[in-house]
């Protein structure tokens, strides 16, 4: 019996549409027979050796698909994982997409970055005795490989030499972009994904990611590659067509970040910061800012090597997760620092700890702050709570629309973006300070540096209306912001200035980042953000997470947890404020559901781009605090939001699952 064959009966036991199936059969042939794929057969001969039918039906069944922030996923075998393969076919449609929209441009420059990662089969996924050209394969590797490709299909390409020590970060590579003015970029990085895995992202000339419809126009002609034009990376750096990239770009992106500033900088004063890079890329970015300011910045030692398997990290690197910052925490108490920041390997997503104490300035003084640290910001054995992305954003918002007030360089009329499923106090404080707000994009960041983008070409974006100059930040609740309109793309960088100036203005004054964040709360209302995963992985999971979605778009509830329904939308009803779909990108991004409940709280559900999993983002709040309210009845307005958004997420995900029969431990929810 063939190997097709094999695969072939191995499927029929596979719980999956037969469509699906014969996709993958189809794809699995062609990776089995042709030269292209020829180095990875021993794997496949094996993994069919050994029966591991639904390994190979998910290797198989589609290539791997663009999410919000582009193409990434595990590294392996097959269309369905990241391999030399699958990068360099999105290589060649990218080459096909820079030559549609730069017809009449002589020679086409593409700026390449890459993260620590490399390949070493930490899931066990294949015969570590067999050949495998995946197997240690680095982040650096499908640079080079894809500059192969720009090469071989004449573009120009700019990375960073062999044996550069250096490290372009996301935000830097937004910024070199514009800094070349070059046609687009590629960045190599699965951000603060798990060792195994990769990705590809890809940039405009903007030194943003495309949007719809653009983003569509790009994913067909990657899809319509056939043939892949290509060249050894030793030929390709002999072509004339690679150019190394120098340190000027990185020093006019310190400069970029320096020049954020916003209070005068520390000067022999008691303030220091623990910082960790989480063993990527942001001690060059971040920490180099910090210190070029003046800030004592003590580093967490064992975290500071760049290195792709995280050997030093607690769970995942992700400032999102507080046990990335274990570590970091500890280094704070020894040395009794003011903050801790820590970056993804990345480096355009920021992460922080404050000291769990008040400031001798504080208002209420002595009282405990229980109900500012709910269970998504739990605080550490060691003293140190964690700050969440939520948190950092209405930080972040307040402190500089305040600032630039304060010294009259607030612009006449200043623009704050961010996505809907940021938090509403950000909002609440970007009215407060009169500015324009963009609050209701679509979950990614790439859709703030479009806002940007039609503020530069036609000065204005929907009712919005200025210029990139009257821009004053864009956050997420995932740990983004962006501080200045020069870079298109999340920047921990220009965060990490402003965060750390705001705990020291803060320590100024007395008080401290716990003091503030209750400020926030008592002036714009206690706000309870959450969000709730629901692991769906494989081809059953995707359809399971299909199935529900399009169950409750058919029949949304009237009411969960015992709260109304007010009012529900759904992003891909091309009646709603998006209007029709551009394409199968845009369908994805816009496979969004939105519950409201009065002004009490809302619930959005939307797969995740990147990952296995269903994304739930639940927010529950309270109208400001009055003047005069008594601390206890302040206290039980908090109390009383965070029940309520603990039995509406329980409800809701315990509604939604039953749609489609499962049970939320099942589908590891929590």
């Amino acid at each position: 019996m063939d190997l097709l064959t094999q695969a072939r009966e191995g499927f029929q036991a596979i719980d999956a549409d037969a469509a699906i199936k014969d996709q993958a059969l189809a794809r699995l042939g062609q990776w089995l027979t042709e030269p292209d794929f020829a180095a990875y057969r021993p794997q496949l001969e094996w993994l069919i050796a050994n029966a591991q039918w639904p390994g190979l039906l998910d290797r198989f069944y589609q290539i791997l698909p663009f999410g919000t922030g582009g193409r990434r996923g595990a590294v392996g075998v097959g269309p369905n994982r990241m391999n030399l393969w699958t990068l360099a076919a999105s290589v060649q449609g990218h080459c096909e997409y820079l030559k549609e929209c730069f017809p009449e441009t002589g020679a086409i420059h593409v700026v390449l970055a890459y993260d620590v990662r490399q390949f070493e089969d930490k899931r066990r996924q294949y015969n570590a005795g067999l050949p495998n050209p995946v197997l240690h394969l680095s982040s650096r590797d499908l640079a080079q490989h894809a500059a192969g490709v720009y090469v071989a299909n004449g573009l120009h390409a700019h990375i960073l030499p062999a044996d550069s020590k250096h490290y372009l970060a996301t935000p830097e590579l937004s910024f070199t972009i514009r800094f070349l003015k070059a046609h687009g970029g590629l960045n190599i990085s699965a951000s603060h994904n798990p060792p195994d895995d990769n990705g590809g992202k890809f940039y405009d000339e903007r030194g943003g990611q495309p949007v719809p419809p653009d983003d569509q126009i790009m994913a067909d002609l990657v899809d319509q590659v056939t043939h892949i034009k290509s060249m050894p990376w030793s030929e390709a750096a002999r072509s004339g067509r690679v150019y190394f990239l120098d340190m000027a770009p990185h020093r006019a992106y310190i400069d970029l970040c320096r020049k954020q500033s916003l209070t005068p900088p520390p000067r022999n004063e008691d303030f220091t910061i623990v910082f960790t890079p989480l063993h990527g890329v942001g001690s060059l970015t971040a920490m180099e800012a910090l210190v070029a300011l003046g800030f004592r910045v003590v580093p967490v030692s064992e975290q500071m090597a760049p290195d792709g398997q995280f050997p030093n990290v607690t769970k995942t690197p992700n400032p999102e997760v507080p046990e990335s910052m274990d570590r970091a925490a500890a280094v704070a108490a020894h040395h009794k620092a003011d903050l801790v920041l820590s970056t993804d390997p990345d480096a355009d997503r920021l992460g922080a700890m404050t000291p769990y104490q008040r400031g001798q300035g504080s208002g209420v003084r002595g009282q405990a702050l229980d109900f500012l640290t709910p269970d998504p910001c739990p605080l550490t054995p060691l003293g140190w709570r964690f700050v969440s992305g939520n948190e950092i954003a209405a930080l972040l918002t307040h402190f500089k629309l305040s600032k630039l007030s304060q010294q009259g360089r607030l612009p006449r009329s200043p623009i704050v973006v961010c996505t809907e499923v940021t938090t509403g106090q950000v909002t609440r404080i970007a009215r407060w300070f009169k500015a324009q707000i963009v609050n209701d994009l679509l979950v990614g960041f790439k859709y703030i540096g479009d806002v940007l983008w039609h503020l530069e070409q036609s000065g204005s974006y929907e009712d919005v209306h200025g210029s990139p100059a009257d821009f004053v930040i864009g956050v997420e609740e995932s740990h983004g912001a962006l501080v200045t309109p020069q870079i298109r793309d999340k920047d921990a960088g220009g965060a990490a200035v402003l965060l750390a100036e705001l705990a020291l203005d803060q320590k100024r004054r007395g008080q401290t980042v716990l003091d503030y964040i209750e400020r926030l709360a008592r002036e714009f209302g206690y706000y309870h953000n959450v969000g709730i995963p629901v692991f769906m992985a494989g081809v059953h999971g995707k359809q399971q997470m299909g199935l529900m979605l399009d169950r409750l778009r058919a029949t949304p509830p009237k009411e969960i947890g015992g709260l109304a329904v007010t009012r529900f939308e759904d992003r891909r009803d091309e009646n709603g404020r998006l209007g029709p779909i551009k394409g199968a990108t845009d369908a994805a991004s816009r496979n969004v559901l939105v519950f409201h409940f009065g002004e009490q709280a809302r619930v959005v559900l939307r797969p995740s781009g990147t990952e296995p999993k269903a994304k739930i983002y639940l927010e529950a709040c309270s109208p400001p605090c009055a003047p005069g309210t008594p601390p206890a009845k302040w206290r039980q307005v908090c109390q009383d939001v965070d029940e309520l958004a603990k039995r509406l997420g329980e409800a809701f995900v315990r509604q939604a699952l039953a749609l489609i029969g499962l049970d939320p431990s099942a589908a590891g929810a929590r």
